[in-house]
């Protein structure tokens, strides 16, 4: 269609990889195509064998080229929140003339001041997933969102930049160059997901995504349209489903078909009297088991993960945000899991569900997130994205060569959940950094530790977080 533009986002995730075609036409996305796959190759979210990974994404990727009956060439891909960690960074260049007079601002000077926010010091093991601009400063009037076309003789950017490990971003980029086909972005998975299962709202006073994926279960928090913190727990629904197969001492295939069939998250939303056949290793007939017996142990599991990740959430006091908690993932779909996330976190949950057709299910939500993430990138974001991904030698030739007032990440010390990397090689300077910010992010030791909902002691408590966590 004329004037249209096609977009594809793909997901790699440890039960299936996904794959979304979408025609992005006067401000409307429209799903043409999708795949999906069985992975192949990945564990606990992590790329373990890249020829496994390459073969599992050629076939999503051909699903939905036949689907939308065209060819894919680009991809954007959502990395997961592994090791995450969310740094703010300051830059600032000089756009005067030769003179010292000031001059209209361009697309030239954008990219100057992103790179000269991203010359910092990161650890050899280390790389930028993304950088996003929160304000642009010139001459001194702040909260500008689009300085070109702008008039002035200098120029800051403060914005959020996400790293991840070097290992992980290097295997997804690589499977994804051997499949055949150009990473056309790289997006933190929990932002995507994020900017497509909650509301404005919800992303503005604060909420917490919760993705219960097969590998891995990843909680979000996302405060004033940022992600402001992320906690990652190793057990996933492939946990739940081996606590199947051994307990029950059925195979895998089993397992999970029991899981998807009669699973419930809860064992007192079950009956003991329903049952159903499963077949036992070693026994020709089928034993009977029941509907609460199987609950019973996906519950246990599902206890533990959640139990782990309130005591985080609690930490850094993101539960006394308003929104509550969005599910969303594989898990998700599960009946009773909201009811038990309710029960151990003591706030509002819900589960999200896409609403496009043949996609409803919760596991879609990251993939269709990826592309409307870049759909409604504004033009500076896109730009600055740009500035990002260019290749780092040019970032370097920059450091030396630009007229780069000043880059004082220090002075934008991170808090809750944000560290900067200053290179220092001291390992005990290193530790006290990181404890001074578990401490800044604690919250107050009170007495009664029952769930406030109601009245000053609510209104205070959601103060004291905003103050101490997302300042």
């Amino acid at each position: 269609m004329e004037g249209s533009e096609i977009y594809v986002g793909l997901d790699i995730g440890t039960t299936s990889i996904k794959v979304i075609i979408a025609e992005h036409v006067k401000g409307q996305v429209n799903i043409i195509g999708y795949g999906n796959t069985k992975s192949e190759g990945l564990n606990r979210g992590v790329i373990v064998d890249i020829d496994q990974v390459v073969a599992t994404i050629k076939d999503a990727v051909k699903q939905a080229e036949q689907k939308a009956s065209l060819s894919v060439e680009k991809v954007t891909v959502g990395i997961p929140a592994n090791l995450l960690q969310i740094e703010k960074c300051h830059g600032m260049v000089s756009v005067s003339n030769d003179n010292g007079s000031a001059r209209e601002i361009t697309e030239e000077d954008v990219f100057q001041v992103t790179q000269a926010a991203l010359v910092q010091n990161l650890p050899p093991e280390r790389d930028v997933i993304d950088i996003v601009p929160d304000e642009f400063i010139v001459d001194g009037f702040d909260g500008i969102k689009d300085p070109r076309g702008m008039v002035g003789v200098r120029m800051e950017m403060h914005a959020i930049m996400y790293t991840g490990p070097k290992t992980i971003l290097h295997n997804i980029k690589k499977c994804i160059e051997r499949a055949g086909l150009k990473v056309d972005g790289t997006v933190v998975a929990p932002l995507a997901t994020a900017k497509l299962a909650m509301t404005d709202a919800e992303q503005d006073f604060g909420s917490i995504l919760v993705d219960l994926g097969g590998g891995q279960t990843t909680a979000a928090v996302i405060h004033d349209h940022k992600l402001k913190y992320t906690y990652v727990d190793q057990e996933g629904g492939d946990y739940v489903t081996r606590d199947i197969s051994v307990v029950l001492n059925t195979s895998i295939e089993s397992a999970e078909n029991l899981k998807r069939t009669y699973g419930y998250a809860m064992a007192n939303l079950t009956s003991s009297e329903d049952v159903f056949p499963v077949q036992v290793v070693g026994k020709q007939e089928p034993e009977q088991i029941s509907e609460e017996y199987l609950a019973e142990i996906i519950e246990a599991r599902l206890r533990q993960v959640f139990m782990k990740m309130n005591h985080a959430l609690s930490d850094v006091s993101a539960l006394d945000l308003p929104g509550g908690i969005i599910l969303t993932g594989g898990m998700a779909a599960l009946p009773g899991i909201k009811e038990l996330a309710e029960e151990i976190f003591g706030v509002n949950v819900k589960v999200y569900i896409p609403q496009e057709m043949n996609l409803r299910f919760p596991s879609f939500a990251q993939v269709i997130g990826l592309v409307g993430y870049v759909t409604k990138q504004s033009e500076i974001e896109k730009l600055v994205k740009e500035s990002q991904e260019n290749d780092i030698e040019s970032v370097q030739q920059f450091k030396y060569n630009t007229k780069v007032e000043s880059n004082n990440a220090e002075e934008v010390a991170p808090k809750a959940g944000i560290r900067l990397y200053t290179g220092s090689n001291n390992k005990k300077e290193t530790n006290e950094s990181v404890s001074q910010v578990k401490e800044e992010i604690k919250r107050p030791k009170v007495k009664d530790e029952k769930p406030k909902n109601k009245g000053e002691g609510f209104i205070q408590s959601v103060g004291n977080f905003i103050s101490k966590y997302f300042d």
